[in-house]
């Protein structure tokens, strides 16, 4: 999968429960939700977070670590090479054609995610997610908010969601239906608990030296002032991934304001996010990009374990109590609501990846095309996603030279002089 996790966090949201919840049979829809819902209220990539935590419930920490090296392996090497060498065989300014298919299809996943978390809420559940979907949508397109001060917004809706069906479950006469614990259950021998094999004293300390090793670095590079690049690597990184909300997009304007002039140039850095956006994988492996270019391989892979060290400690050390406590019924209240209004950010993704992914008439095919495949014919996500790139690369103008009109988008002079005729 980490070779065709094109599209963004929400993307790899869809292709990750087609691949696990549908296909595989891995967990199951509850399960994957309250994973998923975890992330997004944790800091750091909420996707990496939902491959590392949905292996962990699986196959243990092993488990874990093996999915979190491999889902980023092909973007860490792709971006390491490609930050040591600047005119790399992938051209920022003009992708290879066969590029071109995969982000509409990968799109098109995270359109069918949304349809099948959402037809599994309550009335509730639904205005939750309306809600927080608005907020998301909201967020995007309001230039008065800074990027950097609405990654707040995230965990704070989730919160709120969270505590809105909390209340509503003490009511006499509740909107939603609450399950009680299940009768028998023995904490003991619950196969998630002994398949993840952490225990919840472990996950305590593992919070605990997230926050230690925050606190050291901080303290060695501004109160001791250590002079040694690859500990100022680490303590950016390690700083940013510590009060990252929101993903990939949101950890871009600290990024830049760290590293541009000091590391790099923007054109640099801009070339740099031009190729991890076309890369598969998260957007924070751009931090091995913007370390191979300060200081080589060794600066790639200090930026790498900065950046996503912050959101791995702290999944690891969730994990345990999320399977100790998803059976308790307050705990299972606040959970309800906190997966609705994750599924919310899910629907604001379909809206606003739409227009970035969707530029002309042969994305709008092949959007189509892959939602249909893996809609009607359920075929696996990977493979919706390679048909889509193969699509896509036909239809292109270095190609067939199909559907290369623009789709709803119009020229400016153009709608001036139609709004004059009109």
């Amino acid at each position: 999968m980490g070779l065709v996790a094109f599209g963004g966090p929400q993307a790899h949201v869809a292709i990750l429960r087609d691949h696990l919840v549908v296909q595989r049979d891995w967990l199951d829809e509850e399960a994957f939700t309250e994973l998923f819902a975890i992330g997004q209220g944790l800091p750091g990539p909420t996707s990496t977070q939902l491959v590392i935590s949905t292996a962990l419930s699986r196959a243990g920490p092993l488990g874990g670590l093996m999915a979190f090296f491999l889902w980023n392996f092909p973007g860490l090497i792709v971006l390491t090479i490609c930050g040591i060498l600047l005119d790399a065989y992938i051209d920022p300014d003009d992708p290879p054609f066969w590029l071109a298919g995969l982000p509409p299809a990968a799109i098109s996943l995270v359109f069918k995610a949304f349809y099948g978390f959402g037809g599994k809420l309550d009335q509730l559940g639904v205005v939750l997610a309306l809600c927080s979907a608005m907020i998301a949508i909201l967020i995007n397109n309001d230039e008065n908010i800074k990027p950097s001060s609405s990654q707040f917004v995230f965990p704070i809706t989730l919160f709120l969601g969270g505590m809105i069906t909390l209340i509503d479950s003490k009511r006499a006469n509740p909107f939603s239906t609450y399950t009680s614990q299940s009768a028998g259950w023995d904490r003991e021998n619950d196969e998630t608990i002994r398949r993840i094999g952490i225990p919840i004293w472990v996950g305590a300390l593992i919070w605990l030296a997230w926050l230690v090793i925050l606190i050291v670095v901080i303290v060695l590079v501004d109160s001791f002032e250590v002079e040694n690049d690859y500990l100022e690597i680490f303590e950016k990184m390690y700083r940013i991934g510590s009060i990252i909300f929101g993903g990939g997009q949101v950890v871009l304007p600290m990024l830049q304001d760290e590293v541009v002039e000091a590391w790099m140039t923007k054109d640099q850095f801009l070339q740099g996010l031009a190729l991890a956006q076309s890369m598969p994988g998260p957007l924070f492996n751009f931090a091995a990009y913007l370390g191979a270019i300060y200081k080589g391989v060794p600066g790639a892979l200090v930026a790498f374990l900065g950046l996503f060290g912050p959101g791995v400690i702290l999944i690891f050390g969730m994990v345990p109590f999320w399977a100790s406590m998803r059976h308790n019924f307050t705990f299972k209240a606040i959970l309800k609501g906190v997966n609705a209004t994750a599924i919310g950010l899910v629907g604001a993704a379909c809206v606003i990846l739409w227009e970035s992914a969707v530029v002309d008439a042969a994305d709008a095919m092949v959007f189509c095309f892959a939602g249909t495949l893996a809609v009607a014919f359920n075929i696996q996500a990977p493979i919706c996603i390679i048909a889509g790139g193969i699509l896509g690369a036909i239809l292109h103008s270095d190609a067939a030279n199909l559907g290369q009109v623009p789709y709803c988008q119009f020229d400016a002079e153009d709608l001036a002089e139609n709004t004059t005729r009109i």
